[in-house]
């Protein structure tokens, strides 16, 4: 297995409930030396393509549908390339598509081309991801685990091969995971926590 992982923190602010919070985000990139997949881009898609460097990227999957990580996914994905059909496939829980929507619905009211605008309210994920759903990326297996909670389409990625838990929003170290303190369902994501962690062997 020549698959590896490695970490791009990036910043910047997100706003909820007309409240703007700070936020520190972590984007994983798994893969080797030819091939990688990454995991919640958010805030400076230049600094996580310049980890990615020459390689090229597979597959984009949002662990949920909030703003910070839809801000950059389209140039993520594209990695530079000018032809939409070249660009990778972005991959979201089905039952985030209102997040989704509401956010490129919104870039769309800002755009004074209509056919840019039009283009941005038909825009959908190119995967929605489901429980159970797996990514292979050198030689390793990325396994989807639904979540919900933190949003209604939250997910985590399991590696039994890499020994690693990615778990997104839903769990942060110590706690759920919140922003700004605040919870949109604080008994689903920790019933989804606690089903999370059942599986996972003691160290």
């Amino acid at each position: 297995m020549d698959a590896r992982i490695e970490q791009v923190v990036t910043t910047g602010k997100l706003t909820l409930d007309d409240t703007e919070h700070d936020v520190e985000n972590n984007t994983y990139i798994v893969g080797d030396d030819d091939e990688v997949i990454v995991i919640d881009p958010a805030y400076d898609a230049e600094a996580i393509l310049k980890e990615v460097g020459d390689r090229e990227v597979m597959a984009v999957i949002l662990t949920d549908g909030n703003e910070h990580h839809l801000g950059v996914v389209l140039e993520v994905a594209a990695a530079g390339e000018d032809d939409e059909e070249d660009w990778a496939p972005i991959a979201l829980h089905r039952a985030d598509r209102l997040l989704w929507r509401d956010y490129f619905g919104r870039l769309a009211k800002q755009e004074e081309d209509e056919d840019d605008a039009k283009a941005l309210r038909a825009l959908e994920p190119d995967i929605w991801l489901e429980d159970g759903g797996v990514f292979e990326i050198g030689g390793a297996a990325l396994e989807v685990v639904h979540t919900p909670g933190h949003t209604p389409g939250s997910i985590s990625v399991i590696s039994e091969q890499l020994g690693v838990l990615l778990s997104g929003d839903t769990l942060h170290r110590g706690r759920p995971g919140s922003i700004g303190g605040q919870y949109e369902d604080l008994r689903k994501q920790l019933n989804s926590i606690g089903a999370l962690l059942t599986p996972c062997p003691r160290t």
